[in-house]
């Protein structure tokens, strides 16, 4: 059977709980409330969440609810599950462990060019974490073989990140990348990268695999 969680290297703390769903945990045709009551059910923690809309606001959460309009969360109160949701687009989680501060955030090509990282990072700054304490996962997400862009598009990423080759009609992006490069810059070094591609891998949903998909996978992280 499929693993209905992957679990980041950081949630081997005992101090945290952290992970993102695969298409098995949360059923298209289930909803997105049915497979966050199944995720609170399955962590024991009340879930914080957010109205996503591809930008770079991040709000502060010091219990449960749903926050409108914005792309990312932190918080420093233990027992309190923050959620995020992608079918392509990257999720970051991010915790200082020691300074007691979790932060998650969606970061599709807006949100990345925007530097929603960055400002996640602050905003645990602001609640007294160190990004040099910090530990970051890279969830999942589309890859640079499978994300073709316009050029409109790739004129908006640092070109380094921008990739092209002689079979590809239109240019790629490195979205994991260009995210590694903004949290380097933001000062986190520990950074945990995933490999898989949410495109070609049936385990995810993907909404340009699948034209559009009803589903998503979550990604969570929180205080014990």
């Amino acid at each position: 059977m499929t693993e209905s969680i992957l679990r980041p290297a950081l949630a081997a703390d005992p101090r945290l709980v952290a992970g993102f769903t695969t298409r098995v945990f949360s059923p298209a045709d289930e909803g997105l409330a049915a497979a966050r009551a199944r995720l609170g059910d399955a962590t024991g923690l009340p879930i914080a969440s957010v109205g996503q809309v591809h930008g770079a606001d991040v709000a502060t959460v010091r219990e449960a609810g749903h926050v409108e309009a914005h792309d990312g969360l932190v918080t420093d109160r233990p027992g309190l599950l923050l959620s995020v949701i992608a079918a392509d687009c990257a999720l970051v989680l991010l915790a200082d462990a020691e300074a007691g501060v979790v932060g998650a955030c969606h970061s599709g090509w807006r949100g990345t060019v925007a530097g929603i990282v960055g400002e996640t990072v602050q905003a645990m700054e602001a609640l007294g974490a160190e990004p040099t304490r910090m530990q970051a996962y890279l969830a999942p997400c589309i890859s640079t073989e499978a994300f073709e862009v316009g050029e409109e598009v790739a004129a908006r990423f640092d070109p380094a990140v921008v990739v092209r080759r002689p079979e590809w009609p239109r240019p790629h992006v490195n979205l994991r990348g260009d995210l590694a490069r903004q949290l380097a810059e933001a000062g986190v070094a520990d950074v945990e990268t995933s490999g898989e591609c949410t495109v070609a891998d049936d385990r995810f949903y993907s909404y340009r695999a699948e034209g559009g998909t009803p589903g998503r996978m979550l990604g969570f992280i929180g205080l014990r």
